[in-house]
């Protein structure tokens, strides 16, 4: 490495230091990493991969994903605003059961929100929308011949998305993915059931092709009637898992 003299010193060239990271920069990383936990945590809890009432270590969660405890401690208190996690001072913190009351809340929410969709779907909907609700619905077929419940799922959603998108109001499908997240946790629970899936493609079908019929009564009694059986099936796994639950049967009627 060359070097400089300066009155008979010499002084190695030294790569230049990166400046350290200013308080701000450092809150943004902080913050992008609370985010990463915060998503894949969350993932995990609505997927049930993390089983209601489990314990929660940080400790673990921030060796598993290669941070300090802070961006979990962060990414743990936005899910408990979520309802996803309970935090108790001294005894820790777990996954938080599915609350009772949510359900019917989320329900209610929900079905409002997406009859006044397919009802402007059925106005709206051009037929290059009605061919890729479709073929949405096909690839759900595919899903249940593969017994693929995942996949499933991620078409349930796109279809639901796609009619909204259809309806001119994107943004909506927005707030029902908030509104919903504890209803995603019990829906799960339906996911291996591959003869109620089979039936839900039917109701799919019938949504579809009233807002094809361009009728906007017809679209939004077919979704009621998908959104109705949901209620009822919805209450049967609730019985059938209830340590996964907090709350009464009485307080959700199907």
């Amino acid at each position: 490495m060359g070097a400089i003299r300066i009155s008979g010193m010499s002084m190695l060239h030294e790569p230049r230091r990166r400046p350290s990271a200013s308080g701000p920069e450092r809150r943004r990383s902080a913050a992008t990493a609370a985010d990463i936990v915060h998503r894949r945590l969350r993932q995990e809890i609505v997927t049930l991969a993390s089983s209601p009432g489990a314990s929660i270590s940080e400790k673990e969660i921030a060796a598993a994903h290669g941070v300090s405890r802070t961006p979990v401690r962060e990414a743990l208190l936005r899910l408990a605003e979520e309802g996803l996690v309970e935090i108790t001072p001294k005894s820790g913190t777990r996954v938080a059961r599915i609350p009772v009351v949510a359900l019917g809340d989320a329900i209610c929410a929900r079905e409002a929100l997406e009859l006044m969709l397919a009802r402007k779907a059925a106005v709206r909907a051009r037929p290059s929308d009605v061919t890729a609700m479709r073929a949405i619905v096909q690839r759900q077929r595919e899903c249940v011949d593969a017994r693929d419940a995942d996949g499933f799922h991620e078409n349930d959603e796109a279809l639901h998305f796609a009619i909204a998108e259809a309806a001119g109001h994107p943004g909506v499908w927005a707030m029902v993915l908030q509104i919903k997240v504890q209803l995603d946790r019990l829906r799960r629970l339906t996911l291996p059931n591959f003869d109620w899936l089979t039936h839900v493609i039917h109701e799919h079908e019938g949504v579809v092709e009233a807002i094809a019929s361009g009728d906007p009564d017809r679209a939004a009694a077919a979704m009621q009637t998908h959104f109705h059986s949901l209620e009822g099936v919805l209450g049967e796994v609730r019985n059938m898992n209830p340590a996964y639950f907090d709350g009464g049967v009485d307080e959700f009627a199907p």
